[in-house]
């Protein structure tokens, strides 16, 4: 029986240029169980991919801070938080990193981001006087709640659907991802993932980006 998927998107549904691949619009609609994107991007960029590619929007955004499956949305996280934790970065000599337009934060509902060559340091100094974390997808530093994670989504996806979080398969590259291989039957890290998605994984892929997810789809088929 084909087992359902949890996939992260950036540097696992991309290319190393940050592209979607192309061959996800053949892989992912013939894949004949539930898909779930499971990615720390923003809510409506999961969603748009999962209407382009022709599946259902099924989704777990914002590292677990957005969950949707079944025409039903849930949220957790406090983003009033993450503001603050802005507010203060900026008015230490910290920058985003995003320009005016912010077009990485405009619709975030639960957390926020701060572009890589951000200050890091003062970052994590600031986020920690507000008991807030920040995770590096190695993309963006995400300024989120503690405890929300998108293990704890692919949960609730799988509540919803008449499934056990242990029958999905799961690919991913980043630290974010850790949660969800937790939760996982079944687990594969890309060879482009970093070392917490390595170790956390049941199995490192010796192909990257989108060779090395075609490659784990491969493998759960035979």
């Amino acid at each position: 029986m084909t087992p359902p998927l949890a996939l992260d998107i950036d540097g696992t549904l991309t290319t190393p240029d940050g592209t979607v691949d192309p061959r996800v619009f053949d892989a992912l609609p013939a894949w004949d169980a539930p898909v779930v994107l499971a990615t720390g991007k923003s809510f409506p960029y999961p969603i748009a991919l999962c209407h382009f590619l022709g599946i259902p929007e099924t989704v777990v955004a914002e590292n677990g801070g957005v969950v949707c499956v079944a025409d039903t949305v849930r949220f957790a996280g406090d983003r009033e938080r993450a503001e603050r934790v802005i507010e203060t970065f900026e008015a230490r000599g910290g920058d985003v990193g995003w320009g005016e337009a912010d077009l990485t934060n405009r619709w975030r509902e639960t957390e926020l981001a701060v572009a890589m060559d951000a200050d890091e340091g003062l970052l994590r100094e600031v986020a920690a006087e507000f008991d807030m974390e920040v995770v590096d997808t190695g993309y963006a530093y995400h300024v989120k709640t503690p405890g929300v994670e998108k293990g704890d989504g692919l949960t609730l996806v799988a509540e919803e659907l008449g499934r056990s979080p242990e029958e999905f398969v799961a690919v991913g590259d980043s630290e974010n991802d850790a949660s969800t291989f937790g939760k996982a039957g079944r687990s594969f890290a890309v060879a482009n993932a970093d070392s917490v998605a390595k170790e956390a994984a049941d199995v490192v892929l010796d192909e990257g980006y989108m060779d090395g997810t075609l490659a784990a789809l491969d493998a759960v088929r035979s």
